[in-house]
């Protein structure tokens, strides 16, 4: 029995309850005189019985949910069917894994005829803790039901109860975003701590050669992390930035300065599709598209070191994804300059490309500014149109047409498949992610700052 079953079983009882706070609430109202009439309206009574049950109920399945698999595990091992698995965690893991997926259907045969026995008790387990949980979850949502509707009469505050309860879910969802940031920040720092009491910090920041492989026999020199902040850098602030500003700098101008208020209405929302595009697909295109023209007409000028996955086509791409954010905060930018500049610099005998020149963009600099840096913050941590387009290769070259690679990318080399969490090869993606963090975060505490700086001028 799935966990959603027990959602939906909570959202129900929500709704039933709903209905009994508002009927109750209409029973007490339908015969109250003026004098003690409810302090609040039903709606509200209905709302606070409705919270006290889906709250509970919710609170106990996603619980259960999560203790929910080591439950079943730990009745299957106990079982008489598990008595012939292997000592080893590693075959035992894997034999119950394919028996889990069996029993949800999810294969048809097994592998291993162990898993074949081991099945039915897997899907007995699940039912029985599976019925055990939606009972539960019943019980709760109908206590905190039967509380509320308990505590439901005229004079009760129903209004000011719903909204203390809204602020904490609210407080809790903030909480929430913050301690699973901090969490972030604790596992990297953590391992990062591990990864350089390997390796010497000098080393791997400053380090210009990288190769993993080498790391895992041994060599500790071989994770320096310069040609991949090189590669990083390479596309995704400088390629990806020439194609980025201009372009999105221009339609913003001619958005808000040119254009028709009926091309407004539907070009600006076509440019911000961009930006809601899967990065997979750019990828693609990025990869049979773009790289090939671009290895061709590296060919056709004779340039060395011409390869069928380059930096230029991954930038050029990651570029145009970009557009939108520059676009939109540039926009946003020119927009918010009062009108009254606008007028003065006409008024002076200006024409318009020179009051857009000499007067707009200047006073939303610092919005643009902003922009790009959220761009390019937005850039550096991009990794499909990399991973398709620009390679593997760690090459410290200024040549657009060679393969390079990006931090990102390494991430996900050193971090795909089984892999040994005690060697400095593959602990160096954590030390990778928070360096890259450290970087992002900073271009986003600038960009923020400078578009609270902008905006302060113009409010």
């Amino acid at each position: 029995m799935s966990s959603s079953i027990l959602f939906l079983l909570a959202i129900g009882l929500a709704l039933l309850g709903w209905l009994a706070g508002r009927m109750r609430a209409a029973a007490f109202a339908a015969g109250a005189t003026r004098a003690d009439r409810p302090h609040s309206l039903a709606g509200y009574h209905a709302a606070y019985v409705a919270l006290w049950v889906v709250i509970p109920a919710m609170i106990f399945a996603t619980v259960w949910a999560g203790v929910m698999p080591r439950l079943v595990t730990a009745e299957v091992l106990a079982s008489p069917a598990a008595t012939s698995l292997s000592s080893d965690p590693l075959e035992r893991s894997a034999i119950l894994s394919e028996a889990r997926a069996l029993a949800s259907g999810e294969i048809k045969i097994a592998f291993n005829p162990a898993a074949e026995a081991l099945a039915p008790a897997v899907g007995s387990a699940r039912w029985h803790f599976g019925l055990i949980g939606l009972a539960l979850t019943g019980i709760m949502g109908l206590a905190g039901g039967a509380y509320a509707l308990r505590r439901s009469r005229p004079s009760f505050r129903a209004r000011t109860a719903v909204e203390r309860i809204v602020k904490l879910v609210l407080l809790s969802a903030s909480l929430i975003a913050i301690l699973t940031t901090i969490g972030i920040v604790a596992s990297l720092l953590y391992e990062s701590i591990r990864f350089f009491g390997m390796v010497a910090p000098t080393d791997f920041l400053f380090g210009l050669r990288w190769s993993p492989q080498a790391a895992g026999g041994g060599d500790m020199t071989a994770l320096g992390a310069v040609p991949l902040f090189w590669g990083t850098i390479f596309i995704g602030a400088i390629i990806a930035m020439v194609v980025a500003i201009p372009l999105g700098l221009m339609s913003a101008i001619y958005l808000t300065q040119y254009a028709d208020a009926r091309v407004r209405t539907w070009m600006k929302p076509l440019l911000e599709i961009l930006a809601g595009v899967p990065t997979v697909v750019y990828g693609y295109f990025a990869a049979l598209t773009v790289a090939p023209l671009i290895r061709k007409f590296g060919d056709t000028l004779g340039i060395p070191g011409t390869s069928s996955e380059s930096a230029l086509a991954a930038g050029l791409v990651m570029g145009i994804m970009i557009i939108p954010f520059v676009s939109s905060m540039a926009d946003d930018a020119l927009a918010a300059v009062p009108q009254s500049m606008r007028d003065g610099s006409l008024a002076m005998g200006a024409t318009k490309s020179e009051t857009i020149r000499r007067v707009l963009v200047p006073a939303a600099l610092p919005g643009i500014v902003g922009g790009v840096l959220l761009a390019v913050s937005r850039a550096i941590g991009e990794t499909m149109i990399v991973v398709m387009a620009a390679g593997l290769a760690a090459n410290m070259t200024a040549n657009p047409f060679a393969s390079v690679t990006t931090v990102t990318v390494q991430i996900v080399q050193l971090l795909t498949g089984d892999q040994e969490f005690e060697s400095a090869k593959t602990l160096a993606a954590f030390a990778l992610g928070l360096v890259l963090f450290v970087v992002t975060l900073v271009l986003n505490i600038v960009a923020l700052a400078v578009v609270k700086r902008y905006r302060e001028a113009y409010d």
